[in-house]
């Protein structure tokens, strides 16, 4: 790894901008903005993905072979990615920095502590919940209604057994009552630091957050704590975006890291402008297939920040494919021409979606040693009939260098498309009219059908004022639908909604569908435990 001043001398930062944390990563201060700020913007490129499978589709991955890729064929891009969570590090999906020859560095730092945001967003989040709780304790002079608690204390680690839980338990001012955890990534603290444009954007925000409703039904805000300096106190530093470097030395900027399924699954506002003012092509990534993160991306980043992406990759693998067409996880190192064919459809599905948005997409194979020869004539072929610009990338097997075609194939699209940008649906919207507009057009369900208290909670909000504001849906990510078992691309099934949640400091309404969760579960045999094979001593990217 090369040194992080050199890192950041690449993209014209000069180090009294940066906050060093060792010799391999740094904080880049917000003061550079002041310099930036009369600095013409990059092309902005989205990397998203079809409905993600067990297979893998390599969309991290991906998006940092490209910048390796631009950066092999003369182009001055940068990466702007999210922050992994312990939650996935240590149970199902592994550490989330790339893989093979296109990776982040220090992969594990980045994985683990990296320079500390996870930890302050965590400790902030505890420090409102232990106030609210004091606050009644102490005589209540807010007048908070016990049972009408909105905000969740969190953790950055998934822990089935913090969805219920009672708190309160032996205490002689105030009776037990029941709350449960939410996992720090899809708090609403990180959705407002990945929302914000700026540190005064992030304490009007912080300010607005509705944490309780007190007996007379009327909401208390966060600025009625009086606590609003002790959080800046602990998010200040978290607030500078970070900068790392790909394998092959090039720059990379990483900073907030929501989920894609609760939360709105993008990296920061004020990293993504940064990165645009520092270069001419921006890499950035959402999270999970095209009906999750890209929406969010394209419905409310790109809506609050005022942004306007220039073209879309949509990342496929063929073993992917081949599993929504119906052939077994075990049997997918197998040909199997005739799934592919029933498979192609859910890709089909995700470039429609992009293509609602105005925005110029290519379909990026992601190249994995079992794709046959008659498999990828298949897939190439029938991206040719559909009209769709099309590339391969093997950027996890060959670097910079396998990730050339796909920068080519973008770089095509830049200069010779235009982008018409715009969000699928009009703010201004009732609130129920936005979730059906997206369970429509996006998952292609036919009904939309809503709890009693969901139908109440929409009631609630709109009373409040807070009808104008986007939709953040919360959905499986493994199914169009809101039933994970549901692969392929379906069309005219019912989506329930059984929760609405208000999210007033991100300035969004929550749609809870189906059995999603707020908090996951580990699974039978975490990540955790498969590092039992790897010396606890020994980096994993060393």
């Amino acid at each position: 790894m090369g040194n992080i001043f050199d890192v950041a001398k690449m993209i014209n930062v000069d180090e009294k901008y940066l906050i060093p944390f060792g010799y391999d990563k740094a904080k880049i201060s917000l003061k550079i903005m002041d310099e930036l700020k009369d600095r013409p913007n990059g092309k902005l490129v989205l990397v998203t993905a079809i409905t993600p499978t067990k297979a893998g589709e390599g969309k991290t991955t991906t998006s940092i072979g490209l910048h390796d890729g631009l950066r092999y064929i003369g182009v001055p891009s940068l990466v702007c990615l999210r922050e992994p969570s312990l939650g996935p590090v240590f149970g199902i999906k592994g550490g989330a920095t790339g893989g093979g020859k296109a990776l982040v560095v220090p992969s594990e730092d980045i994985n683990l502590h990296f320079t500390g945001d996870m930890h302050a967003l965590t400790s902030s989040i505890n420090l409102i919940a232990a106030c609210i709780d004091n606050s009644i304790w102490q005589g209540n002079e807010l007048n908070i209604n016990p049972e009408r608690v909105l905000w969740k204390r969190a953790l950055d680690m998934n822990d089935r057994a913090l969805r219920k839980v009672t708190v309160s338990e032996g205490e002689t001012k105030v009776a037990p009552r029941q709350e449960e955890f939410v996992i720090t990534v899809a708090s609403e603290l990180m959705a407002i630091l990945c929302l914000s444009k700026d540190v005064d954007d992030f304490m009007n925000r912080i300010n607005n957050i509705i944490v309780a409703y007190s007996y007379d039904e009327k909401p208390v805000f966060l600025r009625q704590l009086r606590i609003s300096h002790a959080i800046m106190k602990l998010m200040i530093t978290a607030l500078n975006p970070n900068l790392v470097q790909t394998l092959e030395g090039n720059p990379a900027i990483i900073h907030g890291g929501p989920f894609a399924n609760i939360a709105h699954g993008c990296n920061s506002i004020i990293a993504t402008k940064m990165a645009l003012k520092l270069a001419p092509v921006v890499v950035t990534e959402a999270g999970f297939g095209a009906d999750l993160g890209a929406e969010k991306f394209l419905d409310i980043k790109c809506r609050v920040a005022g942004l306007k992406p220039d073209a879309v990759v949509v990342v496929a693998t063929i073993r992917a494919l081949k599993m929504h067409g119906g052939q077994p996880f075990e049997e997918l190192a197998n040909e199997n021409v005739e799934a592919l064919k029933n498979g192609v459809c859910n890709l089909k599905k995700h470039i429609e979606n992009v293509e609602k948005y105005g925005v110029p997409a290519v379909v990026c194979i992601n190249h994995f040693a079992s794709d046959t020869e008659a498999e990828t004539a298949f897939l190439s072929k029938w991206c040719e009939e559909n009209g769709y610009d099309h590339a391969y990338c093997s950027a996890f097997a060959d670097g910079g260098k396998g990730g050339a075609e796909l920068a080519k194939a973008v770089m095509n699209i830049l200069n010779t498309k235009e982008s018409h940008y715009h969000p699928l649906y009009d703010v201004n919207l009732p609130i129920k009219e936005k979730i059906e507009t997206i369970c429509k057009e996006i998952y292609g369900a036919g009904n939309v059908v809503y709890t009693d208290e969901a139908n109440k909670q929409i009631e609630d909000f709109t009373k409040l004022g807070f009808d104008k504001t986007p939709i953040c849906i919360a959905k499986t990510p493994q199914s169009l639908t809101d039933d994970p078992k549901v692969l392929g691309a379906p069309r005219g099934f019912t989506v329930t909604i059984r929760e609405v949640r208000l999210s007033a400091g991100a300035n969004f309404i929550v749609p809870l569908t189906g059995a999603i969760m707020t908090m996951p579960g580990l699974p039978k045999v975490p990540a955790a435990v498969k590092m039992e094979d790897v010396p606890y001593d020994q980096k994993l990217d060393h």
